[in-house]
């Protein structure tokens, strides 16, 4: 799907993301594309047709940032609607998180981010990160024994 058509869209969108966390850091990406361009979130994207949820996720991480992971378990389920000036809904996801384990592949920065970073719990603040996402990721911190 086109950022385009994520528009004003007839439904909301399924979207999932992965947290990915390695030794006190989790992996952000830069969003490279509207909705959000510029903002860090987590790596992740919308479901295709047809799509498993654990297939499309390990499709969008490797898409964005060039790794592998393994899907431990969902973390967290939320939406995110964004209504223009008029109260219209501009854009409607909803979105599920999965912790996840990086189990290969190499980092880099692909599809629609302009960067991936492995950022540490405590260097959080200092970034745009997108609504939501910050209580998500410490969430997983709380939680990753829950999920090996």
């Amino acid at each position: 799907m086109a950022p385009d058509d994520r528009r004003y869209p007839s439904r909301p969108l399924v979207g999932v993301g992965a947290v990915i966390l390695e030794r006190g850091r989790v992996l952000m990406a830069q969003r490279g594309k509207q909705p959000f361009e510029g903002w860090w979130s987590l790596p992740g994207g919308l479901l295709e047709l047809g799509e498993a949820l654990a297939d499309g996720l390990r499709r969008e991480v490797r898409e964005e940032t060039g790794l592998e992971v393994q899907p431990l378990g969902v973390l967290e389920v939320f939406e995110r609607i964004v209504r223009d000036a008029a109260g219209a809904p501009e854009y409607h996801y909803v979105l599920i998180d999965y912790i996840c384990r990086a189990t290969g592949g190499t980092l880099r920065a692909g599809d629609d981010v302009c960067a991936v970073e492995w950022v540490r719990r405590r260097d959080l603040a200092a970034l745009q990160i997108t609504e939501g996402t910050p209580a998500v990721i410490e969430k997983a911190f709380r939680d990753r024994r829950k999920f090996r």
